[in-house]
């Protein structure tokens, strides 16, 4: 029961609650880079982050590879599945050592038909995911490459810390191929935009990151670019 009670999603359960899902419960670790799942996979189980973090990927139809998501301590995925049950419409690969739950799909599903407030977390969590895909849809199908690089940068960006100078940093700095996946264009095109964001005084690469150090020119950037899209 202590370790479901980890979980941000059953904390607020009382150990009774979980009892038969304790039960159920299967504990795995995989290294770096080892596979949790594949797209197509028929498995049902909901998959729930103890330790480190894992990458949410698709391989298009040409074999590219794009990565939809990353998630760390005290999220899950696999839920789609176990809602409706068909295949694993995505891959997902541990980025680092990795420790999680694993709770098939017909206990997790009985707890959350039965609980009310657990229902309504699936349901916010679904809502939430939702309104995720829209909005990076709506980057991907309207906004030119170098605004959907500098939209990905800001929000895997952070503030700086006393001393380190204005601005944001994406730390720790991303390989150019990654960055790439995320936004559904190629390695050599990322380069050339973080040339142009560095000549224009707009991206500073260091050791620990990429500096941003005017964000607020980057974050209008991408909103007249969002406003000449939509004719707004």
């Amino acid at each position: 029961m202590d370790d479901l009670a980890r979980f941000p999603f059953f904390r607020p359960f009382a150990a009774e609650a979980l009892e038969a899902l304790a039960g159920a419960a299967r504990w795995h670790g995989f290294e770096p880079g080892q596979t949790v799942l594949e797209a197509g996979d028929p498995a049902r189980d909901v998959f729930f982050i103890a330790e480190g973090e894992v990458r949410i990927v698709m391989r298009s139809a040409g074999g590219h590879e794009i990565i939809l998501n990353e998630l760390g301590p005290g999220q899950f995925f696999g839920e789609i599945a176990a809602i409706d049950g068909g295949p694993r419409s995505v891959g997902v690969v541990a980025l680092t050592r990795a420790r999680v739950c694993v709770i098939a799909a017909a206990p997790f599903m009985s707890f959350a038909l039965s609980t009310p407030e657990a229902s309504h977390q699936v349901m916010r969590m679904l809502a939430a995911l939702v309104r995720e895909k829209d909005a990076r849809l709506l980057e991907l199908t309207i906004l030119p490459v170098r605004p959907r690089l500098i939209a990905l940068l800001l929000r895997m960006s952070r503030p700086r810390v006393v001393g380190e100078g204005e601005g944001v940093v994406v730390s720790p700095p991303r390989p150019h191929h990654e960055l790439a996946a995320r936004i559904g264009t190629r390695r050599e095109v990322v380069t050339r935009i973080l040339g142009a964001l560095t000549r224009e005084g707009l991206a500073s690469p260091g050791r620990g990151g990429l500096v941003l150090p005017d964000p607020a020119t980057l974050i209008a950037e991408v909103e007249t670019s969002f406003r000449t899209a939509t004719g707004g």
